[in-house]
């Protein structure tokens, strides 16, 4: 008979896997999209808007789709940051002629969608706040995709997707900070800075670091609230509280020392991942993905829409693949030797998901009414669009991977 621990060890394993992570995530944003235009709408918004949370002393009485987004999403930006720590340290990211890459590439994939934005609605200046929407690749939703049809892509695919996707998240969050945001305050942002000093004293530095390592108290004790207070203050200052995950996993030690088996980092990956994919994710999509498609025929013929669906699909091709593409020949960087222009072509369109970030600072430009939900329309429109045609691209490129390294496997296994 398998006992509870096995069973349990079991479904954390499966949940680690990218593709269980996608397919959880994917059906709770389709489950989303079915309540917000059945019956149960009412219902699903009252929960979605229901605040529960304390006022005082910091202003945590949010709203569950809030805590969602703000709160849960957090583990999952902290495995994000993790794994691009590990890529930077011990990864092909060491070599600053590929790491320069995907960076530039990212910043394109920026620019391009906000310039294409702001040209479609220079003729209705009520409706150019909206031009951060199209800037940003949703890390989770993109990732799944990949995960699902992308299974003999090489594996520096994943990490160009990952590393972009990273740097224009955090570029469109500072976006946010800087254009979007009306009450930043400096003095939780300076406190959540010196907390995430002190989180990365405590994880790379000696002394009291080491004894806390080498007494009986285990470490979550000292950590677990130490991240909810950078959290809390984060969200307090007025910046997207993700970037207090992103920040806490990139400071995570990911060198071992003697006596142990594996780095802090790799243990906190190992152990959050379940979490993130099984419950953080979903939930997420569950209450941010629930838009009502009532004036379809509306919506498309609104110029915030059609510029958030070409800045998304049509923007971040030619901002990345040219950014990219330019880079290589004025410059040192290099694509990774195991990657071709074509796979860059199906990630940049994969690049085209927006849903977190865009569908936050869709809420900060525009007030709530017929614009904002064209908005939040033709984020999840694009994303659609894009999906589809990433996986065309990207299947067709597996398959061509799987073809070449076929001979290479059948030699080895003769």
């Amino acid at each position: 008979m398998t006992s509870a621990p096995s069973r349990l060890h079991r479904l954390a394993d499966t949940l680690r896997k990218d593709t269980v992570g996608g397919f959880l995530l994917i059906s709770a944003a389709l489950l989303a999209l079915v309540l917000a235009n059945s019956p149960a709408a009412g219902a699903y918004g009252a929960l979605r808007d229901l605040v529960i949370g304390p006022s005082a002393p910091l202003h945590l009485d949010l709203s569950i789709g809030t805590w969602a987004a703000d709160g849960l999403l957090v583990v999952f930006f902290f495995i994000v940051g993790a794994e691009l720590k590990q890529e930077f340290v011990h990864g092909e990211l060491r070599d600053p002629r590929r790491a320069a890459l995907p960076i530039v590439a990212a910043l394109g994939g920026m620019i391009a969608p906000a310039l294409l934005f702001t040209a479609f609605n220079l003729a209705h200046p009520d409706k150019l706040g909206g031009w951060g929407i199209p800037m940003a690749t949703d890390i989770a939703f993109a990732l799944a995709v990949l995960a699902i049809v992308g299974r003999g892509l090489p594996p520096a695919l994943r990490t160009f997707l990952l590393t972009l996707a990273i740097v224009d998240d955090l570029g469109a969050i500072a976006v946010i900070a800087v254009f979007y945001t009306d009450d930043l305050s400096l003095l939780y942002l300076a406190g959540a800075l010196a907390l995430l000093a002190v989180f990365g004293y405590l994880q790379q530095g000696r002394g009291i670091a080491a004894a806390l390592d080498r007494s009986a108290l285990p470490n979550w004790v000292v950590y677990v609230p130490l991240a909810a207070v950078i959290w809390a203050f984060m969200h307090e200052s007025g910046v997207h509280a993700t970037i207090a995950g992103v920040a806490m996993g990139m400071l995570m030690r990911s060198s071992t020392r003697d006596g142990e088996h594996e780095s802090p980092l790799h243990r906190a990956e190992h152990l959050l991942r379940p979490w993130a994919m099984g419950l953080a994710l979903p939930v997420f999509a569950l209450f941010s993905a629930g838009v009502s498609f009532s004036g379809f025929g509306t919506m498309l013929a609104d110029t915030v829409s059609l510029g958030i669906i070409v800045g998304l699909v049509l923007g971040k091709l030619i901002g990345i693949l040219g950014s990219a593409w330019i880079t290589t020949k004025l410059t040192s960087a290099e694509l990774n030797p195991s990657l071709s222009w074509s796979d860059i072509t199906g990630m940049s369109l994969l690049a085209g998901i927006g849903f977190t970030v865009s569908l936050l600072i869709s809420e900060l430009a525009y007030p709530a009414g017929t614009v904002l939900e064209h908005a939040k329309g033709g984020v999840l429109l694009a994303s659609f669009s894009a999906s589809l045609l990433a996986s065309a691209v990207l299947l067709r490129r597996s398959a061509h991977h799987r073809a070449k390294s076929a001979p290479v496997e059948t030699a080895g296994r003769e």
